[in-house]
C-alpha cells in the first residue's frame, strides 16, 4: 500500500445516515493477488506477491499478510523477498486481470451509468438516480459487493461519501473487504485526525512545505489561514488545499472517460544491445499495444517509442501516420524505424516502450486500400488471434519470431 492510501481509521465510529451520500468508491482488494488465488486457494492466508520474478522485476500486487511486511506496489522485487522471504512470488497474468475488470465494471453499470473507472481495479458511481429503484446509497454498496464476490470470486470495499475525495478514503479506511459510510454531517470529523498526506495533491514536496508549517494532520491545515498555504505553496494549490481541508471537492463522477494513450514497456532483466533481440520486444509490445486497441474499440494515429538506457536517460520518438491504425504489424514497422532513428541502434537499452496516441473510435477510422492490397489482410488475422486468445489463452497464438524454444527459456 503506498503512503497515500495509509489511512488510518478515525477514532469514532462514523457510519450512519447516508441521505446526502450518493457518491461510492469501490476498490478492489489485492486485486491481481485475489484474482490469482481463485486458482490457487492453498494459498489463501499466506504472503503471496504478483510480479516479475527478476533482478528488476517489480511489485504489481501483494496480499495484505506480504502487505504486514512492508511490501507494497511499485517496490523493487529484490526488496520485496528480502522483506517476505517466505512469499509466493506469482508472475502477472494480465489477460485474466483484464476479463476480471471488464466484468466487475459491467456489474458496476448494472446499478448506475454514472461509473468513472480510475484504474482496472477501483472506479467512482454516482448512484443518485437509482436510489428509487434500489435504495439507499449503503444498501446499493453493499450489493455490488455481494455481486461482485459471488460473480468473480473477489472481494471489494467501498467507501459512500457526499464526495469523491471522502468516499476515496472512506473505501481505504475500510479495507479489506469492507464498507464505511461518511455521513455528510461528520466528514471533517472523518478528516480532520488524518495525515495531510492522504490528500489529492499532496505529494513529498508538499508535505514537507507543510511541516515547515507545522501542518501534519488535515485538521491543522484546515486552522491554517489560507493566505499563509498560497504564500507557501502558491495561490492556486494553497486554496485548492484549503477547500479539501473542509471536505470541500465539487468534481462529480464523469463517465466513459476515453483513453487517451494505449501503451506498453518492458524492461530488460539484463541491459541488451542486440538489435534483434530489441526488435523482437518492439514487436512483443506491438502485438500487445494493438490487441488493447481493438479489445477497447480504437484506432491511433501517433505511434512512439520510448528507449531507456542503463544511466536512465530516456530517449522518445514518434511518428504520426497518414491513417489511423490498430494493426500489430503496422505498429511494428513504424517501432522499427523509430528505433533505428534513435541513434541507439547496437547501444545498451535498458527499457523499450511502444505508445499509440491520438485515439478514435476504430469504426469511424477511414481506410484506404492501397493498390493490389485485399480486402481482408493483417488486420482480420490478428482478429483472429484475438478470438482464439480470448478461448485459449495470450499466448495460444504468436508471430513465430515470439516463440522462445526451450533452452532460450533455460
Amino acid at each position: 500500500m503506498s503512503r497515500k492510501q495509509q489511512v488510518p481509521r478515525p477514532g469514532s465510529d462514523l457510519g450512519g445516515d447516508d441521505s446526502g451520500c450518493p457518491i461510492l468508491h469501490a476498490d478492489m482488494d489485492a486485486f491481481f493477488a485475489s484474482v490469482e488465488l481463485r486458482e490457487r486457494p492453498e494459498l489463501v492466508g499466506t504472503p503471496v506477491i504478483i510480479g516479475a520474478p527478476g533482478p528488476r522485476g517489480v511489485v504489481l500486487s501483494a496480499t495484505y499478510e506480504a502487505r504486514r511486511y512492508g511490501v507494497h506496489s511499485a517496490m523493487p522485487m529484490t526488496r520485496a523477498r528480502r522483506l517476505c522471504p517466505r512469499a509466493t512470488v506469482i508472475p502477472p497474468s494480465h489477460g485474466k486481470y483484464s476479463e476480471v475488470s471488464r466484468g466487475v465494471m459491467e456489474i458496476f453499470r448494472t446499478f448506475t451509468p454514472e461509473v468513472e473507472p480510475i484504474a482496472s481495479d477501483e472506479a467512482f458511481l454516482d448512484v443518485s438516480g437509482a436510489r428509487r429503484r434500489l435504495g439507499p446509497p449503503a444498501r446499493i454498496a453493499a450489493m455490488i459487493r455481494e455481486r461482485v464476490a459471488a460473480e468473480h470470486g473477489v472481494t471489494c470495499s467501498v467507501g459512500v461519501a457526499s464526495s469523491k475525495l471522502v468516499a476515496k478514503l472512506a473505501s481505504q479506511h475500510c479495507k479489506p473487504d469492507g464498507l464505511f459510510v461518511v455521513p455528510a454531517d461528520r466528514v471533517v470529523d472523518f478528516l480532520h485526525p488524518l495525515p495531510v498526506a492522504v490528500l489529492w495533491g499532496v505529494g513529498e514536496r508538499t508535505e514537507r512545505s507543510l511541516a515547515r508549517l507545522g501542518v501534519r494532520t488535515v485538521g491543522d491545515l484546515a486552522r491554517t489561514p489560507v493566505e499563509t498555504l498560497q504564500r507557501e505553496l502558491g495561490r492556486a494549490s494553497g486554496a485548492h488545499l484549503a477547500a479539501l481541508a473542509w471536505g470541500r471537492d465539487d468534481r462529480r463522477v464523469t463517465p466513459h472517460v476515453p483513453d487517451k494513450s494505449i501503451g506498453a514497456e518492458e524492461t530488460f532483466a539484463v541491459d541488451v544491445d542486440d538489435p534483434v533481440e530489441i526488435r523482437r520486444e518492439l514487436l512483443r509490445l506491438s502485438e500487445r499495444v494493438a490487441a488493447r486497441l481493438r479489445e477497447g474499440g480504437h484506432a491511433g494515429r501517433t505511434v512512439s517509442v520510448k528507449l531507456r538506457r542503463p544511466d536512465f536517460t530516456t530517449l522518445s520518438r514518434s511518428r504520426t501516420l497518414a491513417e489511423p491504425t490498430d494493426v500489430a504489424r503496422e505498429l511494428y514497422s513504424v517501432a522499427c524505424d523509430l528505433y533505428v532513428a534513435s541513434g541507439l541502434e547496437g547501444a545498451l537499452v535498458r527499457l523499450v516502450g511502444v505508445r499509440v496516441e491520438n485515439l478514435l473510435p476504430a469504426g469511424a477510422a477511414p481506410r484506404q486500400l492501397a493498390l493490389g492490397e485485399r480486402e481482408a489482410g493483417w488486420r482480420e488475422a490478428e482478429r483472429a488471434m484475438d478470438r482464439a486468445a480470448r478461448r485459449f489463452g495470450r499466448d495460444a497464438v504468436l508471430p513465430a519470431s515470439l516463440v522462445r524454444t526451450r533452452s532460450e527459456e533455460e
